[in-house]
């Protein structure tokens, strides 16, 4: 059938007035579930609730993103991981992890086997042999194990990052945590990507072995020099990603402008959301991170002990 000229402009306004609404229709939301566990520690240390409420804080410009944030221990709904892009959990770990009690970790499997990432901050990256190591090391493609890595606090020196969206914007830096290494990574690391790796000092074998301090393994290669990867990308057979960050000990690192970026974008990527090209933008004020600690009395004779940031 040949079209006259008036159905040619009609059919024509018709298309263009579709072109137009495709392009300026919304992106669907991406949802992200922002985990905190129980306040544990001193004051200034493992400040969960602080922690993600601030991370909260910073994601709140990023357009098409709807932020949650459970705070003080699992989320008591299980709806709250209907339709979730990622789940960060910032908590402690071991036996008292929140994602292996009762059937949290089926929750959880649930929700990744959808699609969505899986971000791990400080001490939440240990599970227990047990339970969760093998979950972990599938969702993350890392993990924390008790006699093989160790928890030495320590001035990592990152000197380069990778061509990675997680380390837009991200330059060099130096700072001093709680940098866990020797992780138990995917054999043959398959699907991981190391973002954050530094030399340790002799500092880190300081201590007496034991099930988190030291072993013969991780004396050796502190004393050969090896670089160690204290934060990774991973991605799934799946399409699914994870994240691992080892540092957070202390929450005054949150103030560091590099640290804090490569966390925003690491939330941002496991989502699968474009990072920016200059990384996620943020300017928490001194008032942003005295915001919302935890109540915690100083042991008693000592002050509280500061993150030393450079």
């Amino acid at each position: 059938m040949q079209l006259i000229p008036a159905q040619l402009l009609r059919v024509a306004t018709l298309l263009a007035v579709w072109s137009i609404a495709t392009l300026s229709a919304p992106a669907a939301d991406k949802k992200i579930l922002l985990i905190a566990g129980p306040p544990s520690h001193g004051p200034g240390a493992h400040e969960h609730n602080a922690g993600v409420l601030l991370l909260q804080k910073c994601l709140a410009g990023v357009p098409g993103l709807k932020t949650d944030v459970t705070l003080g221990g699992w989320p008591t709904d299980p709806s709250t991981f209907a339709g979730v892009d990622a789940v960060v959990i910032f908590s402690d770990g071991g036996a008292k992890h929140v994602a292996l009690a009762g059937n949290h970790l089926a929750l959880l499997g649930a929700a990744l086997s959808k699609g969505a990432g899986l971000g791990l901050l400080h001490y939440a990256v240990e599970p227990t042999k047990e339970k969760g190591q093998t979950e972990f090391i599938r969702w993350i493609g890392g993990a924390f194990e008790i006699n093989w890595s160790v928890n030495p606090h320590w001035d990592a020196q990152f000197k380069s990052l990778p061509n990675h969206p997680i380390a837009r914007g991200v330059k060099p830096f130096t700072i001093r945590d709680e940098w866990y290494f020797n992780m138990r990574f995917a054999e043959g690391q398959k699907g991981v990507t190391p973002i954050l790796v530094a030399v340790p000092d002799a500092s880190t074998t300081s201590r007496p072995d034991g099930a988190h301090s030291g072993n013969p393994t991780v004396r050796a290669a502190v004393a050969r020099g090896e670089p160690q990867t204290v934060s990774w990308a991973h991605v799934r057979p799946d399409g699914g990603r994870g994240f691992g960050f080892t540092g957070a000990h202390y929450h005054a690192n949150w103030g560091n402008d590099d640290f804090r970026k490569l966390v925003l974008n690491a939330i941002l990527w496991i989502a699968k959301v474009e990072v920016p090209a200059g990384g996620v933008e943020s300017h928490p004020t001194p008032k942003d991170l005295a915001a919302n600690l935890d109540p915690k009395p100083a042991a008693k004779g000592k002050a509280p002990k500061k993150a030393d940031a450079k």
